[in-house]
């Protein structure tokens, strides 16, 4: 893979990538640090794309597989400090985003509070992602994807009323 093929995926899929780092770390500094461990782990890996799925799968499927292991990693190792259970946001909007914003938090803060099996594919449906390509991205075949999606939806439900 050429090196400006990798800089286009970088282009195309940082979002992505932020936003699954985000979802298995709150600290932002380690965060910024886990999104360079990625972005290396997407390099070394990309020659191995056969192109057998979507490349915004691999990508996934590579970060959500960085991500797991910086997760195990952190289990193992003492707690230093507390992490925050806001994600900060660096952008103020107008005030008619103020309710979109509001939606956004409490539907995050709510995912947050999933199983790490419902919240990835949470997360992943709202990527946009497909049961296949979730599927693929998680390792597990689609019947439990759309079993968790199911179990995760009726969770969120629940969450967003009680808030």
């Amino acid at each position: 893979m050429t090196e400006s093929v990798f800089d286009t995926i970088l282009e195309q899929h940082i979002g992505l990538i932020s936003r699954i780092v985000a979802t298995f770390e709150t600290n932002s500094a380690i965060c910024d640090d886990l999104k360079q461990e990625v972005i290396l782990a997407l390099w070394r890996a990309a020659p191995s794309w056969r192109g057998d799925c979507t490349l915004r799968t691999f990508v996934a499927r590579v970060t959500h597989n960085v991500c797991v292991s910086h997760v195990r990693r952190a289990v193992r190792e003492p707690k230093r400090s507390e992490l925050s259970d806001t994600l900060p946001s660096d952008r103020e909007g107008p005030e008619d985003s103020v309710e979109r914003a509001d939606l956004s938090r409490r539907l995050t803060a709510a995912v947050a509070t999933l199983p790490t099996g419902l919240r990835e594919v949470a997360m992943l449906i709202l990527e946009g992602f497909s049961t296949q390509e979730i599927a693929q991205t998680l390792g597990i075949n689609e019947g439990a994807v759309s079993t968790r999606a199911t179990r995760a939806r009726a969770a969120l439900r629940e969450a967003m009323v009680t808030q």
